[in-house]
C-alpha cells in the first residue's frame, strides 16, 4: 500500500509538471482493497486483470515499479515499448492482461482467460480475479462476463470497489438496490461485502472469496465500500463529491487505518512504518530517473512486430 502511495504521489507531480503525456488516475482510497487482493493470489499461477486504481495491488502480484514509471514516461523498455496508453500496461504471459479502458471489460477477459486453462487441463487450483468500479457494473460486458463465469462455475474473483461515484455519476443515478452484493443472488455466485476502508477487514474477506474460488465454490462477488480520495482523474477536481461524504466513514483514508492497525497490533511500529516510507522513495526516484533516462519509440526503428526476442513478455 504504501509502494504504491508514494509510487503515485510522484507520478502526480510528473503529471502536474508536464512530464507526463495522457491521463494520470490514482488509487488513493483503494490501496487497502487492491493490496488484498494482490496479496492473495498467486504470482506465476494465477490470473489478475488490475484496472486503474490498482497500483497496490500490481505491486503485491508482483510488477516491479519499472514497469510503472517506464509505461507512464513513455520508455521504449517498458512492457508495452512505449507503444500504447499509459495506464494500458501487463505482461500476459505472467498472468496479468493489459489493461482496457472500457468498462467492465476485465471481467470477460478473465472468464475467457480461465476457460482456456479449462480446455488446456491447466485450471486446477487457478485462480482469476479482477478489480473493477461501481460503475462497470452497469455495463453489459460485466453482466456477460461474470453470467458465463457463474455458468461455467468458473473459479474468478471479480472485487467491486464501490467508491460511490462512476466518474461523476453517483451511485443513486447508477442502481437501485440496496447493495451491489445483492446482484450475486441474481447470477448465483458467492457475495460479500466489506469496510473499503480498513485493511484487516478487506484481508480476511477477500482472502476467503479467493480461497472460496480456488476451493471449487465457483466466482465470487465481493463489494467493497469506499470513497475515491482524488478526482476521477489528476485532471478532475471531484468538486462533485459532497463534503459531507468526504468526513463520513467511508471517507476515511485506508492508508492512516493501515498505520493504526499494525501499531495498535503490534506487527509493526512507527520507526519501522518511517524507515519503510524513505526506502520506498529512493525506490521509486530510482525508477522514475532510470525511465526518464531511456529512449522513446523510434518509428524510423520500430518494425512493428508483435513478437520480439528482446521483449518477449510482450508476446
Amino acid at each position: 500500500m504504501l509502494r504504491a502511495r508514494i509510487l503515485e504521489n510522484k507520478l502526480s507531480s510528473l503529471y502536474k509538471a508536464g512530464k507526463i503525456v495522457g491521463g494520470v488516475y490514482l488509487g488513493k482510497g483503494q490501496e487497502a482493497v487492491s493490496a488484498s487482493l494482490g496479496t492473495s493470489l498467486i504470482q506465476g499461477k494465477d490470473v489478475f486483470a488490475p484496472l486503474i486504481r490498482d497500483q497496490a495491488g500490481r505491486t503485491a502480484f508482483g510488477e516491479p515499479l519499472i514497469d510503472c514509471t517506464r509505461t507512464y514516461l513513455g520508455s521504449v523498455e517498458g512492457p508495452m515499448r512505449g507503444r500504447d496508453g499509459n495506464i494500458h500496461r501487463g505482461r500476459p504471459l505472467a498472468g496479468m492482461p493489459a489493461m482496457i479502458s472500457h468498462l467492465g471489460a476485465q471481467v470477460p477477459v478473465v472468464a475467457g482467460m480461465l476457460f482456456a486453462k479449462r480446455l488446456q487441463g491447466k485450471l486446477q487450483g487457478v485462480v482469476g480475479a479482477t478489480c473493477i468500479g461501481d460503475g462497470a457494473t452497469s455495463t453489459g460486458a460485466f453482466h456477460e462476463g461474470l453470467n458465463l463465469a457463474a455458468i461455467e462455475n468458473l473459479p474468478m474473483v471479480v472485487v467491486v470497489a464501490n467508491n460511490q461515484f462512476a466518474y461523476s455519476t453517483p451511485n443513486s443515478r447508477q442502481f437501485a438496490c440496496a447493495d451491489l452484493v445483492d446482484r450475486a443472488k441474481g447470477y448465483g455466485i458467492g457475495g460479500h461485502s466489506v469496510d473499503g476502508t480498513d485493511l484487516l477487514e478487506c484481508a480476511e474477506v477477500i482472502g476467503r472469496a479467493v480461497r472460496l474460488a480456488r476451493e471449487g465454490d465457483g466466482p465470487q462477488l465481493v463489494v467493497a465500500h469506499l470513497l475515491r480520495l482524488s478526482g476521477h482523474g489528476e485532471h478532475d477536481d471531484g468538486s462533485y463529491v459532497p463534503a459531507g461524504l468526504r468526513s463520513g466513514h467511508h471517507g476515511r483514508d485506508c492508508m492512516e487505518v493501515a498505520i493504526a492497525q499494525l501499531i495498535e497490533t503490534g506487527a509493526s511500529t512507527q520507526e519501522e512504518i518511517t524507515g519503510w516510507h524513505d526506502e520506498i522513495a529512493e525506490e521509486v526516484q530510482r525508477a522514475v530517473a532510470q525511465a526518464q533516462q531511456e529512449e522513446a519509440p523510434d518509428p524510423y526503428r520500430e518494425d512493428w512486430t508483435a513478437l520480439s526476442t528482446r521483449f518477449p513478455s510482450a508476446q
